[in-house]
């Protein structure tokens, strides 16, 4: 147990229940802090700096928004077509095993219901 956080120990604020206990408009700004990872104006230029690095690359290889969004967009839609194409050959084989099978099946609970 550290010294800070000890409840034991006398606060010298007064209303606090021991010396580490954090104010509401210090919980307020942690709360911030710790959701962004530092100081707002710390991640802001951090961000500023990694989007001019990134824009640039994307500058030199002729990349753009628009086209990343298109290339996703396609990327997607042929998933969803392979996917669909499959369930269309597992039907196919529901059918044809259909054909077999729920006939055979007919012909033994005819037979059973005789006996």
């Amino acid at each position: 147990m550290t010294a800070d956080h000890d409840p034991r120990r006398p606060s010298p604020y007064p209303g606090q229940p021991y010396a580490g206990a954090p104010f509401p408009e210090r919980e307020r700004r942690s709360t911030l802090r710790r959701f962004l990872g530092g100081s707002p104006a710390a991640v802001f230029v951090k961000l500023l700096f990694l989007s001019v690095l990134v824009g640039a690359v994307m500058a030199t290889l002729g990349v753009t928004p628009g086209l990343l969004f298109w290339h996703a967009y396609d990327a997607v839609r042929a998933l969803i077509d392979l996917g669909l194409d499959t369930f269309h050959d597992f039907g196919r084989w529901i059918l044809a095993g259909a054909v077999v099978v729920v006939p055979l099946w007919l012909l033994s609970r005819f037979f059973a219901v005789s006996k």
